[in-house]
């Protein structure tokens, strides 16, 4: 059973991934054709956040009452529909109306996998198969890199596109046909009822005590993954396009890495009494700690620093496996999306908001901005981060968190 149930969310998983980071490889060519400054194309890109991020709290309801391979399986077709719209497009409007529809379609790969495994399988099961599952996702950001540049060669990004929505509905049909049936917990709960737990979920101390250190990091991960990494090395760094490639090949597979030895860390030192929270937010603190290094430019070993923030910018993902013990089970899904709302809502600002601070700096006539923009922008949010490590050690201090 374990194969055919995980083999169709990983795959979906997967498509998650290379749709939210492909814009790092195509952003150029996007450029080009639509002429796009960087606040556009930051806006362009984030329309994948946005939508993923309002769809977290319904998303939650549905997979309490329904099962998780109904809801994901219908989604993907629309991901599959937003491909298409992108890839046709002939204006800005509809890449960002193609953009949207995918993070609407998408929205359910990570977290109806979740809800199914929590379901279906042994606890003792979970820490390993989440893993695997996140890994899946990294393999994505992998393929968004070296294997995206090299398709470029000799096709374009629109025929890009139009492979990925094939591999959608080829995703769809996986999950649905292949995904064990199983009994939904919500136990003829109203709507009312569901969203009076939601809000129980998300007023509870251990929520927003510890949610905002993951959400922050998570967030500008999610931005740099997804957009802001190629711009930093090819303007930044002047870097060639090859060249950019490489090292976000080597920040993906760190990545992926990342969600799998950092999950077995954790489960390893629940053993001991270590609880998993104490391994993530060490491991959030090496990350802030690496995007320093890479901001000040103290060192040119960019493969290692870039390595490094890719392997630890994961770490915020522990919390998820956390929170969701403190809940009941029909809880779980409402706790694991409550927590993505989060992350992609600020993921989206950040994204987005990076974009809107670099185009304060006028760009030259191959458009690209000065450094101090970039540089300016990322200080920004490393701020934001580190206000949410305060709040974490604040509540840490006076006792509240166990």
């Amino acid at each position: 059973m374990l194969f055919k149930l995980f083999l169709p969310f990983a795959f979906g998983y997967f498509l998650s991934f290379l749709y939210r980071v492909v814009n790092v490889a195509i952003a150029p060519d996007l450029v080009r054709e639509f002429g796009l400054n960087a606040n556009q194309m930051g806006l362009v890109s984030s329309a994948y956040l946005l939508t993923f991020a309002l769809c977290q709290l319904p998303l939650g309801i549905l997979l309490d009452r329904y099962e998780s391979r109904k809801v994901s399986a219908a989604l993907l077709l629309i991901a599959a529909l937003g491909a298409l719209i992108f890839a046709f497009a002939s204006s800005a409007m509809g890449l960002l109306i193609g953009r949207g529809l995918i993070g609407i379609g998408v929205s359910a790969c990570l977290m109806a996998a979740f809800t199914a495994y929590a379901n279906l399988l042994p606890s003792q099961k979970l820490p390993l198969v989440n893993g695997l599952q996140l890994m899946a996702g990294g393999l994505g950001v992998v393929c968004a890199s070296t294997p995206v540049q090299w398709f470029l060669t000799w096709g374009d990004w629109r025929l890009l596109f139009q492979g990925l929505a094939v591999a959608s509905i080829i995703a769809s049909v996986l999950v649905y046909s292949l995904v064990p049936k199983y009994k939904v917990s919500s136990n003829g709960e109203s709507l009312g009822q569901q969203l009076g737990a939601l809000w129980q979920v998300i007023k509870h101390p251990r929520f927003y005590q510890i949610a905002p250190l993951s959400v922050a990091t998570q967030g500008v991960f999610g931005a740099f993954v997804g957009l802001w990494s190629g711009y930093w090395l090819r303007d930044y760094l002047a870097l060639s396009e090859s060249q950019t490639a490489q090292i976000i090949l080597t920040m993906a597979v760190a990545m992926t890495a990342g969600f799998v030895v950092l999950g077995a860390l954790a489960a390893y030192a629940q053993r001991y009494g270590i609880s998993a929270h104490i391994v993530s937010v060490s491991g959030m603190l090496v990350y802030m700690c690496s995007q320093w290094v890479i901001i000040n430019e103290w060192s040119q070993w960019h493969h290692l620093w870039w390595g490094l923030s890719g392997f630890f910018g994961t770490s915020g993902v522990l919390m998820y496996a956390y929170l969701s013990q403190s809940v009941p089970k029909n809880l779980v899904g409402r706790t694991n999306t409550s927590l993505n709302l989060c992350v992609f809502v600020v993921a989206f600002a950040c994204q987005w908001g990076l974009g809107v601070v670099v185009n304060l700096w006028p760009s030259n006539a191959l458009g690209v901005y000065p450094q101090v923009a970039y540089a300016t922008a990322w200080l920004w949010v490393l701020g934001l981060q580190a206000l949410a490590l305060v709040w974490f050690f604040y509540n840490a201090f006076l006792g509240k968190l166990r």
